[in-house]
């Protein structure tokens, strides 16, 4: 009789454990009763792109109604000391989108999540292109997936050019030779952003890595190279003093002014200079040294480690991958596809400006040096500024950002 009982138990337990964890997949999985709150916190300030936001949050919570997302504006300059600051307390977010350079500090410092279960489990992860992809790994393991990608291109005034008589140029040497000529009374040839910060190290890195040297082997005659390079267009005045202290919004805007005749920049800009611009412009990949290549920007997303519903914020960012909701977040911030079977969209393969950026992806490079890369970016920052304002020489600048650098890498 307790036999036959204790079978009978067994069974109706096994009933109930099979009805509470039904095999479903994607959001199907948050539904029952249980009402959560998932936070979720972003820099976003760009309105077309908070929309595409908003709806795909509206449509993931009409798809899975007992989920509400709380989302929390962050402005960027404030995300990377409150993330620190929630760590400390206990009070992070479930979700975050955050710079992708700052992406492997977080992720050593144990502020996110280990979803490398979730991202091979799910099979789409060699979807995405190598560069963005690289900022949210740490340790071979995957700690967030890339939100969104940019790159930098060369924009130029083609009137400016016309008139010179000059193609838009191609190469290092082409580059010098055009700023020079363009380079007048009232005009500088070039400008990059050049004071200290990260901006100073996107835009610089390029030229490091195209002189053939990486930070692995600043003290190198590449580096040295192409220190003496972009320092000779300050010292021969094609390019102002100035961009000491100007950010790439800065640079652009006296490009946009008539008073840069060439400008490093994103895709950002092309809505702004496509409706504002008084000039004929165009835009070509940035110019060629030893080697080809550009820099990728942009943000990823991470679940944080302390969160109580790892498993629905997954299914969340998992959600935002589908193309009818990546594609308009991308476009409606001029982004680049972040995934290779979004990129044969009309968006970037027809318009002649964004298709410069997107052809760019494939030879682009990440600042994926590991936790450390903040310590690493300022010293690089230094050395450069060291050889900008004449303190030091290139020789002497790159022997000690080297040793530092050395120190820091993973």
């Amino acid at each position: 009789m307790f036999r036959k009982i204790s079978v009978i138990c067994f069974f109706s337990l096994f009933i109930f454990i099979v009805g509470c964890s039904s095999d479903t997949e994607g959001s199907d999985e948050t539904n029952n009763d249980e009402q959560i709150t998932i936070t979720w916190w972003d820099s976003q300030a760009l309105e077309p792109m908070v929309q595409a936001m908003e709806s795909l949050i509206e449509d993931y919570e009409s798809a899975n109604p007992n989920v509400e997302i709380e989302r929390t504006f962050v402005p960027f300059a404030d995300i990377k000391d409150k993330l620190l600051l929630g760590a400390a307390s206990d009070e992070l977010p479930d979700i975050v989108m955050i710079d992708g350079a700052d992406h492997q500090e977080f992720a050593s410092s144990g502020v996110l999540e280990d979803i490398t279960e979730e991202v091979t489990a799910w099979g789409e992860i060699d979807q995405y292109f190598e560069a963005p992809l690289s900022h949210v790994i740490y340790d071979e393991k995957y700690y967030g997936i890339p939100a969104d990608t940019n790159n930098l291109a060369l924009y130029y005034n083609a009137d400016m050019l016309n008139d010179a008589g000059l193609e838009a140029p191609t190469t290092w040497e082409e580059l010098e030779e055009a700023a020079e000529a363009l380079t007048s009374e009232n005009v500088f040839g070039f400008a990059i952003a050049a004071i200290k910060g990260e901006q100073l190290t996107y835009q610089h890195l390029p030229f490091l890595w195209q002189s053939g040297a990486d930070m692995q082997e600043l003290n190198s005659k590449e580096t040295i190279d192409m220190l003496n390079y972009l320092n000779g267009f300050l010292d021969n005045g094609y390019m102002s003093r100035d961009t000491l202290t100007q950010d790439q919004q800065a640079t652009f805007e006296q490009f946009m002014s008539g008073r840069v005749a060439m400008v490093m920049s994103g895709p950002w800009q092309l809505p702004i200079i496509k409706e504002e611009a008084s000039f004929d412009w165009g835009l070509v990949p940035l110019p060629v040294g030893q080697n080809e290549s550009t820099i990728v920007g942009g943000s990823d997303w991470a679940i944080t480690s302390n969160s109580e519903n790892k498993d629905i914020a997954w299914d969340i960012l998992e959600f935002s991958q589908q193309p009818e909701y990546l594609i308009p977040f991308l476009q409606a911030g001029g982004r680049l596809p972040t995934r290779e079977d979004i990129s044969d969209d009309s968006y970037w393969t027809e318009d002649e400006h964004m298709k410069v950026f997107a052809d760019q992806t494939p030879i682009a490079k990440a600042r994926a040096y590991g936790s450390n890369y903040p310590a690493i970016s300022e010293a690089f920052q230094e050395m450069v500024q060291e050889v900008y304002t004449g303190s030091k020489s290139s020789e002497q600048a790159a022997e000690e950002a080297s040793k530092r650098i050395n120190e820091l890498l993973d």
